[in-house]
């Protein structure tokens, strides 16, 4: 079996490295996509830190990709062969739209991910790169493009003319939730912990924003917005008591992750009095894929890429998320 470069993690707090791997083989109704670029997602970090369910070792992390199929398992999906594709890294999503079914999985665990030459996929999972967009660019849209999809649009229900509210912008999910709503023609304002994330927001269409490190973040939000419509959160803890006071009557609080911690005691009164909903959402499922690209390719949307490394700095590339310092998505220039 022919072998290929790929970026590899061993252990847990252990560097990437670049490495000789197996070219994966390809069953029936799968495809074999060479990489051209990939990115980064919080996801891959929590995993070099050990902290995520089901590590297994060595891996090939990486949940997004863009790049071109060089083969397919099967002769009725030779229309994909030579074609520029984007990967949908949400596997095996299941029949119900509300939520996913049991076999779900996320490409980059335990199946291997995009950080390398090559990468198996389901042909289920290929669709078009949007022409607009560079490799680098499409790369930097699956995972957190549609899990801000689905977050907005699918759970949220946004419409034109609504307030949102983005907690902790410049993370890469938190970014696309920005664009997503502006494109919309929805008021946006956010949350940060440093006053260049907020300006970036703003050059970017947020109406304003507030240091979520002053005592006093969500009485300046109220002062500035009024309330919110719908307010986008990815770290629980103990700010979300003051969403309740924050979310306009009939408002939608959407959560898809827990880095602070869990939700405080909440005062269930206003959740009721108020007719709020509180939202859970994970990923995305293959029609929230098709209606994201969709929407990037009617509205021509470029992701925000904070950065360009080539693929054998990945270990350099991936300290960079220590910091919290990034605006946008980190993406690999992979060949």
């Amino acid at each position: 079996m022919a072998n290929q470069k790929a970026i590899v993690l061993h252990g847990i707090q252990k560097p990437l490295v670049l490495e000789e791997v197996p070219i994966p083989s390809i069953g029936k109704d799968e495809a074999l996509v060479r990489i051209k670029a990939a990115a980064f997602n919080r996801r891959d970090w929590w995993m070099q830190q050990g902290q995520y369910a089901g590590m297994q070792f060595p891996i090939i992390l990486g949940s997004d990709g863009a790049g071109v199929v060089e083969r397919v398992g099967d002769e009725g999906h030779r229309y994909w062969v030579g074609r520029e594709v984007v990967i949908n890294p949400s596997i095996a999503w299941g029949d119900n739209e509300a939520f996913q079914g049991k076999s779900f999985h996320i490409l980059g665990l335990p199946q291997d991910g995009t950080f390398a030459e090559f990468v198996r996929v389901p042909v289920a999972n290929l669709h078009e790169k949007p022409m607009h967009l560079s490799f680098e660019e499409a790369a930097a849209l699956p995972l957190g493009g549609l899990t801000a999809y689905r977050a907005v649009f699918s759970r949220a229900a946004l419409k034109g003319g609504d307030t949102l509210l983005v907690i902790g912008a410049g993370g890469g999910v938190a970014t696309f939730v920005l664009q997503w709503a502006i494109h919309a023609g929805a008021k946006v304002y956010v949350t940060s912990s440093t006053a260049p994330k907020i300006e970036r927001a703003v050059s970017l269409g947020a109406e304003g924003g507030v240091l979520y490190t002053d005592g006093d973040w969500a009485t300046q939000l109220r002062e500035r917005a009024g309330g919110f419509d719908i307010i986008v959160d990815s770290a629980l803890g103990e700010g979300v008591a003051h969403y309740l006071d924050l979310a306009n009557p009939g408002g939608r609080i959407v959560f898809f992750g827990g880095t602070a911690g869990n939700l405080p005691p909440l005062n269930a009164r206003k959740i009721f009095w108020k007719q709020l909903s509180l939202l859970g959402t994970t990923m995305g499922s293959p029609a929230d894929f098709a209606a994201m690209l969709a929407f990037v390719n009617q509205h021509r949307i470029v992701p925000v890429v904070h950065g360009v490394y080539p693929w054998h700095e990945a270990e350099s590339a991936i300290r960079q998320m220590d910091r919290y310092t990034q605006f946008g998505k980190i993406v690999l220039k992979v060949s």
